[in-house]
């Protein structure tokens, strides 16, 4: 006989745990992008701030490193090297780039608004995956938001955002290079985390030992303790911990519902801690990419966003 929670899904009180572990990933996500942009634009370098993100996670996950060995094998190199580069060194360097560029905002629209469209089209390119017409429409929502945030910055005298877009968008394609190939390599979140943080560690490491300008040990202390507690501590822990716990709990396509409060709550705690002020079309993009990330990720309830089958071949 089925218990009442198995009838219903998830019982209430899991629930509101898995929610409330959903939302803190969010906000956590929300917070690295702000300090990561007021890091970059107050002369730490970006190889600094890697260090500090991929460091500390290397050190606690080193024990689950060594005994993964095999199942890196079974995902193989090319899967792993994907992962590295789609989310790792490569992509932190990236992104911190265009933040130098870009407002928290912005950031919060052509990063982590972005990203579900990137790996839907590659889905579709690289595997034939279909989808449902609202899902479609979401992407829709979201790629008009993103063009007319991008279009007022190239209108606007003088401003050089579009540098920064142009980066940011190529670091949320690399990111869903990176989800794509994670699906597929047979490993668990906490494995992928381990190998592409302790690979970043030996990269930012190399690339710190022959770059110009202050490196880690140059920086005050205090300012190493807050940069290190948000990106090593709160994004490089914390956040996979709750994100995961909440998909546990809420399932994948309920978990990543969350995402879409990212680009407002980043243009919110951006406002707020750096001054960064967004302007009337970086709202209505924050708000339309929201908006197209809910539902196209099926945060809206009624409709359906099964994948359309394939036609059967004669």
């Amino acid at each position: 006989m089925c218990s009442m929670q198995e009838k219903t899904g998830v019982s209430s009180r899991p629930a509101l745990t898995g929610s409330l572990a959903a939302l803190g990933s969010v906000l956590i996500w929300s917070g690295w992008i702000v300090f990561t942009r007021h890091g970059v634009t107050t002369d730490i370098p970006p190889v600094t701030l890697g260090l500090l993100r991929y460091a500390i996670p290397t050190v606690v996950m080193l024990p689950l490193l060594l005994r993964s060995g095999t199942a890196f094998r079974r995902a193989g190199w090319l899967k792993c090297a994907i992962m590295v580069c789609g989310s790792g060194a490569p992509f932190f360097l990236l992104c911190s780039l265009g933040m130098t560029f870009a407002p928290a905002a912005h950031v919060g629209v052509m990063l982590p608004g972005v990203m579900p469209m990137f790996v839907a089209l590659f889905a579709f390119l690289l595997f034939g995956e279909r989808y449902g017409g609202a899902r479609l429409l979401g992407y829709g929502l979201v790629l008009a938001g993103v063009l007319g945030l991008a279009s007022a910055s190239l209108l606007a005298a003088g401003a050089g955002d579009w540098r920064g877009h142009a980066l940011l968008l190529l670091s949320a394609a690399s990111w869903a290079c990176f989800t794509l190939a994670f699906k597929r390599s047979g490993l668990t979140a906490w494995q992928a985390a381990a190998l592409i943080n302790a690979v970043s560690v030996v990269v930012m490491v190399a690339i710190d030992a022959f770059q110009d300008g202050p490196s880690l040990w140059d920086i005050p202390w205090q300012t190493l303790a807050t940069q290190g507690f948000a990106q090593g501590i709160l994004s490089g822990l914390l956040a996979l911990a709750a994100y995961s716990y909440a998909v546990g709990v809420l399932g994948a396509s309920r978990a990543s519902a969350f995402v879409s409060l990212t680009p407002a709550l980043t243009a919110v705690i951006g406002a707020v801690t750096l001054g960064e002020w967004p302007d009337a079309v970086t709202v209505v993009a924050v708000l339309v990419v929201g908006g197209g990330v809910a539902l196209a990720g099926g945060a809206v309830p009624g409709i359906s966003f099964k994948r359309r089958a394939l036609p059967q071949q004669n």
